[in-house]
This record gives C-alpha cells, sequence and structure tokens, in this order.
C-alpha cells in the first residue's frame, strides 16, 4: 500500500470518529422519586443513575424528592433510568422530559 492509501485511510477513520458524535443529542428528564425521604436515599440513587453508560448529569433535590438527569440519548433513555432507581429501591416517574 502506498503511503498515500495509508494516510487517506487514516484521515478518513479519524473524521469517522469525530462526526459520530454530532448525532448524539444530550437530554434531560427529571424524576419524582417520592421514596427518596432519608438522609443516605439522595447518595444512593444518585451512585445508582451515575453507573447508567450515557449519564452525563445527575442533580439530586432531596426535600423536592426529585433529581435531574441528563443523558446521551443513542446510549440511554428515560426507561432504562426509573428502571434504574427502581432497581436501587426508590421507584421513580418522569415528571418532565426536555431535549
Amino acid at each position: 500500500m502506498k503511503i498515500t492509501q495509508v494516510l487517506s485511510i487514516v484521515a478518513a477513520t479519524a473524521l469517522s470518529l469525530t462526526v459520530s458524535p454530532a448525532f448524539a443529542a444530550s437530554k434531560t428528564v427529571t424524576l419524582s422519586v417520592p421514596t427518596m425521604d432519608c438522609e443516605v436515599c439522595p447518595i444512593t440513587v444518585k451512585k445508582a443513575l451515575n453507573k447508567v453508560k450515557g449519564v452525563t448529569r445527575i442533580d439530586v433535590n432531596p426535600e423536592k424528592q426529585i433529581v435531574v438527569a441528563t443523558f446521551d440519548d443513542t446510549q440511554t433513555n428515560a426507561a432504562a433510568l426509573t428502571e434504574t432507581t427502581k432497581n436501587a429501591g426508590y421507584p421513580s416517574q418522569v415528571v418532565e422530559a426536555r431535549q
């Protein structure tokens, strides 16, 4: 293979790797977690959600019993997040979703 062919292949591969994340959309959902009512609950919920692939940010408001989760919608979805909180012992439901 000639050096120009190798460089062309490398350049095309590098370009495809940098372009594909541009199609990922960041979404934010607000989850109501009514059983999150002790001091440890928010920590447990946040730890569980942070383990979900694609989650980029978790903000917990224990006083309002809500969680705001931001995630890459090509890697996860709101249903996976509510399932995760349920599996951690804290059932939740989506009360708001934003792009």
